[in-house]
């Protein structure tokens, strides 16, 4: 009855997480991509001012919530344009993610695309409709039945940042099978380097889907930027038929994000100081892990955004999570996003200042990788 989905992932990690534990400094856990730094005050007192919510809130979201969201895709996306009929809020992006192809009907006979290195919830939406999923970066190798693309661009776990050549290629492939090409754009504050003081490319730009917003869907969430994984805050936008018609099942079913949370996510996007507080501080853990992840003797490859370094020691991933481990340093395989074997492994750069600085010692001490 349930066995359509594998056990979760992370659950096979727990040994080496114990082994981790068992390290005289303790555990320093690299895996998760959980924010620890604390909410920003000033989201949590609209989320507090928002409290006394005794009604059930709109599944379209409130007027006040679409303006601030079409308002943001302007100011810190380069989109103008977007009308309020076109977004929604979405009670956090993997839910949108996961239940997207149930949502739009899809189920065998359906093929899903996904980055060749994905995240792990794309798998998951197919899987729970009976469609089948496809790792495929190339848009001219997408099948004819395909009917949704997902787009990952700042990527997770790999951090790479799609073109506007490459994202329109996309969306004209897709228009041309009758598919929805769906971006997921939960990193697009996080730059580094090229991307450090500007926006990475939206599905939405123009320039991308030119004058029609016709079968794309951008998805973008708080958790990252603004510390609000807690809140399950995140949005969508696209064509306004598209929007609709989500909105219609989900009011179906119950897929209401709280009107508190919407409160908080309005102060959150009318707010663009705290995210530049916040993106100083994972700057300064992503370089002090970056050098001693490179002094120890890994190649990082893409990496250009988001939280999460993408680094290799040339031998299959889980040698080096078992490597890592007798480290007392947790790691994710490379395993968990690619469909087949990877010699790859995820850094997560959301953990404290402390344990940052204690990680890179401990990969520093280690005197680098011996084959």
């Amino acid at each position: 009855m349930f066995d359509r989905l594998p056990e979760y992932p992370w659950e096979s990690l727990k040994p080496f997480a114990a082994k981790a534990a068992g390290h005289p400094g303790g555990k320093i856990d690299l895996s998760v991509g959980s924010p620890v730094d604390p909410t920003p005050q000033i989201i949590q007192d609209a989320l507090d001012s928002a409290s006394n919510a005794p009604g059930y809130p709109s599944t379209a979201g409130s007027l006040e919530f679409r303006q601030t969201v079409v308002n943001w895709f302007e100011r810190r996306r380069g989109v103008s344009g977007l009308d309020v009929t076109q977004v929604m809020p979405t009670i956090g992006s993997k839910e949108l993610i996961s239940w997207l192809p149930l949502l739009m009907g899809l189920g065998p006979g359906d093929v899903v695309v996904q980055p060749t290195v994905a995240y792990t919830a794309y798998v998951v939406g197919a899987a729970l409709c009976g469609a089948e999923i496809i790792s495929e970066d190339d848009p001219t190798k997408w099948p004819s039945n395909t009917k949704l693309v997902w787009l990952n661009s700042p990527g997770n776990p790999d951090g790479r940042v799609l073109s506007k050549t490459e994202m329109r290629f996309a969306v004209e492939r897709g228009r041309e099978l009758g598919a929805l090409v769906a971006s997921d754009e939960c990193y697009a504050e996080l730059g580094w380097g090229q991307w450090e003081g500007k926006t990475t490319p939206c599905i939405l730009d123009p320039e991308v889907c030119g004058d029609s917003l016709d079968g794309v869907l951008a998805v973008y969430s708080l958790s990252k930027q603004s510390n609000m994984a807690g809140y399950r805050a995140a949005f969508a936008a696209g064509a306004s038929d598209l929007v609709k018609g989500l909105v219609n099942l989900r009011m179906h079913s119950g897929l209401n994000t709280p009107e508190p949370a919407q409160k908080a996510m309005i102060a959150a996007l009318n707010d663009d100081t705290h995210v530049a507080a916040q993106k100083a501080i994972y700057r300064a853990r992503r370089e002090e892990l970056l050098n001693a992840v490179k002094d120890y003797g890994f190649t990082v490859a893409d990496s250009e955004a988001g939280l999460y370094l993408w680094a290799t020691l040339g031998e299959d991933c889980w040698k080096t999570v078992e490597r890592m481990a007798d480290l007392g340093i947790v790691v994710v395989p490379g395993a968990f996003y690619v469909l087949g074997e990877s010699q790859y492994v995820r850094f997560s750069i959301t953990a404290t200042d402390s344990d940052i600085a204690e990680g890179a010692r401990r990969l520093r001490d280690a005197l680098g990788f011996t084959k």
